[in-house]
């Protein structure tokens, strides 16, 4: 990976992310109430909204290594990078999910919402991700070097 980046990388991360929580909240996805649904089987809008962004990937993981030979922003290689499915994987998941539950991000109105709204408790706990996520990668390191 290339150790130094294009200058607009973050920029167009940013853009990205912003495109993609404005679908959700356009479509509706974001709601609560379309995900408990969707996790009592009574509705699979969000499984076909899943399924299409599971096919643009893959259809952009199989032909962009054969049209370039890098990304076009950070010169790296297409590769694939196969992680193993262990025990950090199922114990990191369910912090995750306990984390997502205690902070009612499915009860309210989601972050996609609650920022326009300006409600502070959800940027903290998307804060509080972002932490314990640099947290974890911290300590996972110095397992590695001990």
């Amino acid at each position: 990976m290339s150790d130094e980046r294009h200058p607009l990388f973050m920029p167009l991360i940013l853009v990205g992310g912003l495109i993609f929580g404005f679908g959700l909240g356009f479509s509706h996805m974001a709601r609560p109430e379309v995900v408990l649904n969707f996790l009592r089987f009574e509705d699979f809008g969000l499984l076909f909204v899943m399924f299409g962004a599971a096919v643009v990937s893959g259809v952009a993981f199989a032909v962009m290594p054969r049209i370039r030979d890098a990304a076009p922003l950070t010169g790296d290689r297409y590769e694939r990078r196969l992680k193993p499915f262990d025990r950090n994987v199922v114990i990191g998941g369910a912090v995750f999910g306990v984390g997502w539950g205690l902070s009612e991000h499915l009860s309210r109105r989601g972050v996609t919402r609650a920022l326009g709204v300006g409600n502070v408790h959800h940027p903290l706990g998307v804060a509080g991700m972002f932490v314990s996520a640099r947290t974890s990668r911290v300590l996972a390191s110095r397992t590695r070097c001990a």
